[in-house]
């Protein structure tokens, strides 16, 4: 693998894992075993665009 796809692969692995929680927590019987999954969920999917925009040199990590 080179160096310049690490960064989306790395995305792609956390939006994989971030669709996996996201199913889990409509599985959930539990009211808050389920939001817990979906903010996690959430979360995940969040840095996934970020890392994906950093990857696309859209944004900058912060100093």
């Amino acid at each position: 693998m080179s160096g310049s796809d690490e960064p989306a692969d790395l995305a792609r692995q956390m939006r994989e894992k971030a669709q996996q929680l996201a199913e889990a927590a409509e599985r959930a019987s539990d009211p808050q075993e389920k939001e817990r999954l979906a903010k996690k969920s959430r979360t995940i999917r969040d840095r996934s665009e970020q890392q994906s925009a950093m990857a696309a040199g859209d944004i900058h990590p912060e100093k």
